[in-house]
């Protein structure tokens, strides 16, 4: 279901200047990554600048590999990567300019949230750990919540505080891997409204999920990762266009079918029918919402009941496996 303006998260922030001329924060040049003969991420290309860019793409279409290659937790099987101008493998200095938030992570649930974050900034080699501490709980908005054991914290509030251990070393670059997943509506907003802020301080952010609504309220570019490859990329309008191209397929049954077949083939939203061997038609359409409006109205018009109405391969997966073979 698309987002309303109304529901859509405020991003008045325009993507901020990179400070390095046209050179972009992070480039990936003709990366792939496989596991014995399985693909992983295959001869991808793509840069990202400041702001916050989505990257979109269901479950096995490799974002989480993609991810750890450019954090430098994985090496390419071919292929480099460039993290504000360097190589990202093997270089321990610009691991501490880049803040990753790994979708799986166990929190150490007897830990209060400062003393969370605190292990992170001492671990990262933070100067003045109370001091960045102090500074990251209150950009997450935490402090109220600070000394309560994580064990007590909602799956929203784990999701700030493991944020702000991911920010305590105040990285220029921050990968989120699915941060959304398990939050609830509200938790949800207030997440995106949180990312979008530390994105207009000028700060390169990547934030995957599998669902489009959820990068489309934040994301100022969106790229879309199918089976390992960049299927598209752009703002979310062109990614939508891109979603709304694919066609659509309704399996139909009526008490007299043939005849319901014959009065949909003129409607001017119906591409093709045929029959599947079941007793049932297959109406193909790229126009979804007149698609469910002549169906009803023809079968009225001619007394036919409607005994079922199906989609077919209605899924996220279905149509990202479209894009990726067109």
């Amino acid at each position: 279901m698309a987002t309303s303006e109304t529901d859509r998260v405020a991003n008045p922030a325009t993507i901020p200047e990179n400070g390095q001329g046209d050179e972009p924060t992070i480039a990936v040049m003709n990366v792939s990554k496989w596991f014995g003969d399985v693909v992983s991420v295959n001869d991808v290309s793509l840069e990202v600048r400041p702001g916050l860019t989505g990257l979109l793409g269901p479950n096995g279409a490799g974002k989480t590999t993609l991810l750890r290659m450019i954090c430098g937790l994985a090496r390419p099987s071919g292929g480099e990567i460039r993290v504000l101008g360097e190589s990202v493998r093997n270089n321990p200095e610009l691991y501490r300019r880049i803040g990753v938030m790994p979708e799986h992570q166990s929190t150490y649930d007897f830990m209060t949230g400062r003393q969370f974050v605190e292990l992170n900034a001492r671990l990262q080699g933070v100067p003045d750990v109370r001091e960045a501490a102090d500074h990251a709980i209150h950009q997450v908005d935490m402090k109220v919540a600070e000394d309560r054991q994580l064990g007590g914290y909602s799956r929203g509030m784990k999701q700030r505080m493991r944020l702000a251990a991911v920010m305590v070393h105040d990285p220029q670059v921050l990968l989120l891997d699915e941060p959304l997943s398990g939050t609830d509506p509200r938790q949800r907003i207030e997440f995106q409204e949180l990312v979008v802020r530390l994105a207009s301080e000028g700060r390169t952010i990547m934030i995957s999920s599998h669902i489009l609504e959820e990068v489309e309220a934040v994301a100022d570019r969106i790229l879309l990762l199918v089976g390992g490859k960049l299927a598209a990329s752009g703002d979310y309008h062109v990614i939508r266009q891109k979603l709304s191209e694919r066609p659509y397929v309704v399996r139909v049954g009526a008490s007299d079918i043939r005849a319901l077949a014959a009065g949909l083939i003129t409607d001017p939203s119906v591409e093709s029918i045929s029959m599947d061997g079941e007793g049932f038609i297959k109406v193909l359409s790229r126009n979804v919402t007149a698609l469910q409006i002549a169906v009803p109205r023809t079968a009225q018009a001619l007394g036919i009941r409607l005994t079922r109405v199906d989609p077919l391969d209605d899924s996220l997966e279905s149509v990202f496996t479209y894009l990726a073979d067109r």
